[in-house]
């Protein structure tokens, strides 16, 4: 097992991954911008160092200053957590170099399926169900018209690097094909820094359901059932919950036991996690590889009573998965809704600034990640999360009500937040029913129904 290490990150991924050391008897190293030096993290860590000023560019997405916090302070790993590094190969490559343990898979795995091209690719070869479109990159906009006549519209056109819905394009037409294809490759230029575009059949009204898979390097894997992610904005998650409601043990068994093909095929271990759209039918379809842990791994977490964090340091130390497939089986109902420092009513802006009152909620099968206490300033250079809800019930029903108490209790003064949005979110016909898809905000959310 490791000595120490290093997180790097920073908020509530960070605090969570410090926790999980704790338990497990190792030493921790957090790292932090000037902005950050009285963050949390900082405080729990058993170290903590300065990588720089407050730009991510000159702190957190740094990887020659993490590297030198790590070796100055002795750690023999470091965990990524989420966003920033997390999914950067030649970070991962860096790491090994220097004979520091980069918790999470492997750097070619990353690199191959952080490529949306080559990452389908792998899954046609693993035999995953894969959304129609082209076999590879669309270099010429002649290409996408003959590809889009052949499938039929709607279309969509998306960055090969990247996500977050950066460099994505829905077409519905030929008319609209040109213009569509230039604006998303001059936007996944502008964000990726790669301008390349693949194209796919476009699914009508789909669910988004993704796998939570675990495994070690010895070619163990296993997964712990699904994940409903379809409430979303822009397509940033907001709402999540497990199991799906409308996902059968059936069908849950097929994706699970697909999502662990496609994994081993590409010699995958860590935590990870398979992204299916599905159909109106049921049908699901491949649609990306997370090569991290999610956000939104604790309900997974409180429904399969694993701790992902633990088993995946455990997983880079070379420990064996000590889980079997047949031991996961889910219990109960788990919600967790995404709580950033924003303005609902006013198209979602970002609301940086000083929490002057802060008061987070508890009870039974309640659970808070945060990082944020009262006084402290939400800084407005970084992702606008301050906080996830996590609610467990026997039943979705008994979830949903617990879920609306515990928001009813959370108390975020001096800022906007999202909390009167989920309120409003979670007490919708669409919502208690479990009938919705990912284009759910869009129909229903207006911001003068919300009382801010």
């Amino acid at each position: 097992m490791f000595k120490k290490v290093l997180i790097a990150n920073r908020g509530e991924i960070a605090i969570r991954i410090i926790r999980a050391c704790k338990e497990l008897g190792i030493k921790s190293v957090a790292v932090y911008s000037t902005q950050d030096e009285n963050a949390l993290h900082t405080v729990f860590a058993d170290e903590a160092v300065c990588i720089g000023p407050a730009s991510s560019a000159n702190s957190y997405l740094n990887p020659t200053r993490i590297i030198s916090a790590a070796e100055i302070t002795g750690a023999d790993a470091i965990h990524p957590g989420y966003g920033f590094l997390a999914e950067n190969s030649e970070f991962a490559d860096m790491c090994n170099s220097c004979e520091i343990t980069f918790i999470g898979p492997s750097s070619e795995v990353i690199r191959r399926m952080g490529d949306k091209a080559e990452a389908k690719k792998a899954m046609v070869e693993a035999g995953v169900p894969v959304v129609p479109g082209s076999d590879g990159i669309i270099s010429k906009e002649e290409e996408a018209h003959s590809l889009a006549q052949q499938m039929g519209y709607p279309v969509i056109l998306k960055a090969v690097a990247g996500g977050g819905g950066k460099g994505m394009r829905i077409v519905r037409d030929p008319k609209s094909l040109e213009n569509s294809f230039m604006m998303a490759r001059a936007e996944a230029e502008a964000a990726f820094g790669n301008a390349d575009l693949y194209l796919e059949k476009y699914i009508e009204s789909p669910r988004h359901i993704e796998i939570q898979l675990l495994g070690d390097q010895k070619g163990n894997m296993v997964y712990l059932g699904e994940r409903e992610c379809s409430i979303q904005r822009r397509h940033q998650k907001l709402i999540e919950e497990s199991p799906s409601p409308i996902i059968t043990d059936k069908i849950r068994k097929a994706m699970g036991e697909a999502a662990v093909k496609g994994a081993l095929h590409v010699g995958y271990f860590s935590t990870g996690t398979i992204e299916f759209l599905v159909d109106s039918k049921q049908n699901y379809y491949f649609m990306e590889m997370n090569t991290r842990i999610q956000v939104e791994h604790p309900v997974t977490e409180m429904v399969y009573q694993v701790d992902l964090i633990k088993e995946q340091i455990k997983v880079a130390a070379g420990m064996t998965i000590d889980i079997k497939q047949s031991q996961l089986k889910p219990v109960g109902h788990s919600i967790e809704c995404r709580i950033n420092a924003e303005d609902p009513a006013n198209n979602f802006i970002p609301s940086p600034g000083e929490v002057t009152s802060f008061y987070q909620p508890g009870g039974p099968g309640t659970r808070v990640d945060t990082h944020i206490y009262a006084s402290y300033k939400i800084p407005p250079y970084y992702d606008s999360l301050i906080a996830k809800l996590i609610v467990w019930g026997r039943e979705r029903q008994e979830a949903i009500s617990r879920l609306n108490r515990a928001l009813d209790e959370f108390v975020v003064e001096g800022i906007k937040t999202t909390i009167p949005f989920h309120k409003f979110v979670i007490a919708t016909p669409e919502f208690l029913s479990g009938d919705f898809d990912t284009h759910f905000i869009e129909k229903i959310y207006r911001k003068d129904l919300i009382e801010i």
